[in-house]
């Protein structure tokens, strides 16, 4: 198949590689702050510049550090973007002029065989002249002077990037034609999967588990995640099928009350973001910890956005007396969770990979409920049966008329209720009809609307 050319940012932390990556997929997918050392993961996106189209890999700043450090892990997902980039886009801050890490970056970079770019950031006005002279020394030819947060030097940037990236007519043709093929063949598209949950519930030691490979960041200090970072996939089910996944990781979600660190409250608005773009959640817990209130408030905000939720007990390898634990926090999920009773609850083992293929089919079962729509016919005869077996109540001994149902929306499915009164039908006969659709029209725990509505009446004045 084939791909877009990949082009990595390298440089020291703070000098602008997230606004620069930013800048070239057209959107805000970054973190950016004035502290360094906000990009951890490395981040990819699809980026165009003056009709040139590849792929874009935002890395951590680099460092000079123990590997076994958490800077030292950042490092290694640079280094590891970089091998398997087509050209790398070193930036320099002109105004800061060459650094030691600079020039120590410089000299990695030579000693690989990935083609670099030199692009001198931050050269806006006279205060970059000096820096962008002093790149010339670091011996990658002529530094690119630019602004990432104006959008100065773009066009030099394009005829710098060009020999690189640009693909032949033949190589566009052919890209175009599997294209095709692949949107012909593709009826529901890639599963968007989610990975949510409190810091250090083992959120990225999962991602990496199922792409096999040390894809996110881990370590035993918590937070380490910040950015949503996604991933193209695939798993191959139990019959041989291979089903696109897209995964998304995500930073962890404390309590409201103790986030206080501005970049740690984008964190988890960047992951309350990736819930919104997900189809199906997986909420992680630690077996080790349990169901705490935090989880049940996650959960709960997942299930307002009306995603499939999937509840995953992670560490299950190491965990203390399993049963009674699986049965104490599934009878706490249906206690806490009354609106959804059920929720799929599976024990994996990021650390071994115990559970995951049962978690991937899962999640795919989810997303077909959540997609699923009934015929009206269909829907009509249960909601005959329904309303015969336990008719609506009668306030103030004046019938509750209620005439049909129909299916307006699917992804989550939401329903219309039409009837006379439907204003004063209680909440525990609606619980009964979403419940009665849950279990016997095949859409499980998803999330079901359901809305009243009532015909105009003509004599209302």
């Amino acid at each position: 198949m084939s791909k877009l050319p990949v082009v990595a940012i390298v440089g020291r932390p703070n000098v602008g590689k997230s606004t620069l990556f930013n800048r070239l997929v057209g959107k805000k997918l970054a973190l950016v702050d004035d502290r360094p050392g906000v990009t951890r993961d490395r981040r990819e996106g699809d980026a165009t510049l003056i009709g040139l189209e590849f792929r874009i890999i935002d890395t951590a700043g680099f460092e000079d550090e123990d590997p076994n450090t958490l800077p030292g892990r950042m490092r290694v997902q640079t280094q590891a973007a970089v091998d398997t980039a087509d050209v790398a886009l070193f930036l320099i801050d002109s105004r800061a002029g060459v650094t030691p890490l600079d020039e120590e970056i410089a000299r990695w970079l030579r000693s690989g065989d990935t083609p670099v770019v030199m692009l001198a950031n931050k050269a806006e006005g006279k205060a970059g002249e000096g820096g962008v002279l002093e790149a010339y020394a670091l011996g990658f030819g002529d530094p690119v002077p630019f602004s990432a947060e104006h959008g100065e030097g773009l066009v030099e940037l394009f005829e710098a990037l060009r020999p690189f990236v640009e693909r032949d007519e033949e190589e566009e043709e052919t890209a175009d034609e599997e294209i095709e093929e692949d949107e012909e063949g593709r009826l529901t598209g890639p599963l968007k999967l989610a990975i949510v949950g409190r810091p250090n519930a083992g959120k990225s030691t999962l991602v990496n588990r199922m792409l096999g490979e040390e894809r996110m960041i881990t370590g035993p200090e918590a937070g380490i995640t910040r950015d949503s970072i996604a991933v193209d996939w695939e798993w191959t089910d139990r019959d041989g099928r291979v089903r696109p996944v897209r995964l998304i990781d995500t930073a962890g979600m404390r309590k409201r009350a103790r986030v206080q660190d501005k970049l740690e409250k984008l964190s988890v608005a960047d992951a309350l973001h990736a819930v919104d773009f997900a189809e199906v959640v997986v909420l992680l817990l630690d077996a080790t910890l349990g169901l705490e209130a935090q989880d049940l408030r996650i959960a709960d905000k997942v299930l307002q956005e009306g995603r499939a939720l999937i509840i995953a007990l992670n560490k299950w390898d190491v965990a203390d007396n399993p049963p009674a634990l699986f049965q104490g926090v599934r009878t706490a999920l249906d206690e806490g969770l009354a609106q959804v009773k059920g929720l799929p609850l599976i024990t994996v083992s990021a650390a071994t990979g115990r559970g995951v293929d049962q978690l991937i089919e899962a999640a795919f079962e989810s997303r077909d409920a959540w997609s699923r729509r009934v015929s009206t016919g269909k829907l009509n005869r249960w909601f005959e049966k329904a309303i015969e077996k336990n008719p609506p109540p009668a306030p103030g001994g004046k019938r509750i008329k209620l005439r049909y149902l129909t299916q307006a929306k699917t992804r989550p499915p939401g329903f219309i209720l039409f009837g006379t009164r439907v204003d004063e039908l209680p909440e525990s006969y609606r619980r009964y009809l979403v419940n009665g659709i849950r279990r016997e029209l095949g859409f499980g725990a998803v999330p079901v609307r359901l809305t009243m509505r009532a015909p105009k009446n003509p004599f209302d004045t």
